[in-house]
Parts: structure tokens; C-alpha cells; sequence
């Protein structure tokens, strides 16, 4: 049995220490980024510095245009990104993008005949964005095992998720000691096309607090 896995890679911080998560576990790992309108491409620039240090199987960048439903600060120019924190799902918040994402995701995952993916969702220092609790996730798996071939012969693919309850300081620590080099992360909501973060959204602001309470030098170049 192989030990193929796809990798969703954002080039962020989370999706980056999942990487080495996923490295360090052994498995022949094949990533996955999307290009679906948002606001800026530092990001996906960060996630090919991030694939190339990695001996991966193959790193490829999807087409998905979300700006056709807009929606989301992420995915509407005319809904500016918050910079202060408010009650209730943000309105950073992506309308399904991780499902949408693990859907692809799985289709990759079948074709490349991987039993497993890995994505870097968090459910303790985040935006409380609904798709990324770990009650969703198992839901997701369910689905997986029903709507596949791979399923439905008995080799359901493995949703993992190996951040889920950690905090932002112990997914940076976590990463630490896999030499995950966050200075070719890029994790801002507006960043410039220099990659350089904005340092005001919730996004800097849990990546600052982070490297602050895990004790490690932050590398953000801010603009």
C-alpha cells in the first residue's frame, strides 16, 4: 500500500507546518492550492516558496474564480477586510471554500490514489469560521466514505487535521521543531504584492500573537 497524501497548501502558517506535519509522517505528499480570487496572490507565491522546500510528488495551483459569488472580504473588493474584532463569523469568512476545497481535494486524492489529506483548519485561535470545527470535519469524512470509489471499495480516504486544537503558539512550536521556515509564509487577509502583512487584521493578529506567547522571533515583514 502506498502512503500518498494531498496536502492543502494556502502558503499561510497553518498549512505550512501541516506540510511538515505531513513530510515528517513519511507519506509521498502531493499539494494542493487554489487561486480563487482572493484579495492579493502573496499568498500563493508563499505556497510555492513553501512547496519547493519540500521533496513533494507534485504541487499544483487550481483555478477556482469565487469573485462570481463574492460574499466574503476575501472574495469582494467592496467589502473591506475588518480590522477590529467583532461578534459573530466574520465577514472574512469564505461562503463553503473548505468544502469546496476538500472536495477538490478528494478528487485529487482518488486520481493520485491517496488514502490520505491534510488540512491545516484550527478551531481554537481562529475567526470561527463554521468549516473549520472539528464536527464539520467528521462530517466531511462521512461523506467521503459514501461519495467515492474509493469508499464505497473499502479505502475511504483519511481526513486529517493535526491543528485542530492547537493554539496558535503551539502550532508555531509544533513547527519550530520541524524547521518550517515561517518567513516564506505569508498569512495576511490584505497583504501587499510584496507579501508584506497589513498587521491589523485577525489573521496578523493571531500569527503575532502566536510567535509572542510561543517565544520565537516573528519574521512578518509588515508593510
Amino acid at each position: 500500500m502506498n502512503n500518498n497524501a494531498v496536502i492543502l497548501l494556502s502558503g499561510g502558517l497553518d498549512s505550512a507546518t501541516t506540510l511538515a506535519i505531513a513530510v515528517n509522517e513519511g507519506h509521498d505528499c502531493y499539494a494542493l492550492s487554489f487561486d480563487y480570487g482572493q484579495r492579493h496572490h502573496a499568498e500563493l507565491a508563499a505556497a510555492t516558496r513553501v512547496a519547493a522546500k519540500y521533496p513533494l510528488r507534485e504541487h499544483r495551483v487550481i483555478n477556482l474564480d469565487l469573485t462570481q459569488f463574492g460574499g466574503s472580504a476575501l472574495t469582494d473588493s467592496h467589502i473591506a477586510v475588518p480590522t477590529e474584532f467583532a461578534e459573530g463569523i466574520p465577514v472574512t469568512y469564505v461562503p463553503a471554500r473548505n468544502t469546496i476545497f476538500l472536495s477538490c481535494a478528494l478528487a485529487y486524492a482518488e486520481v493520485v490514489d491517496a488514502q490520505h489529506i491534510y488540512i491545516g483548519v484550527n478551531a481554537v485561535d481562529y475567526s470561527g469560521y463554521p468549516d473549520c470545527r472539528p464536527e464539520y470535519i467528521r462530517a466531511f469524512q462521512q461523506m467521503a466514505r459514501l461519495a467515492t470509489k474509493a469508499g464505497v471499495e473499502g479505502h475511504p480516504v483519511k481526513i486529517h487535521t493535526p491543528l485542530i486544537q492547537l493554539s496558535k503558539s503551539e502550532i508555531i512550536k509544533t513547527g519550530y521543531d520541524l524547521a518550517v521556515d515561517y518567513a516564506l509564509t505569508v498569512s495576511c487577509y490584505q497583504a501587499d504584492n510584496e507579501g508584506r502583512a497589513c498587521g491589523q487584521c485577525d489573521s496578523c493578529r493571531f500569527r503575532a500573537e502566536g510567535f509572542a506567547s510561543a517565544g520565537i522571533d516573528d519574521p512578518t515583514i509588515y508593510q
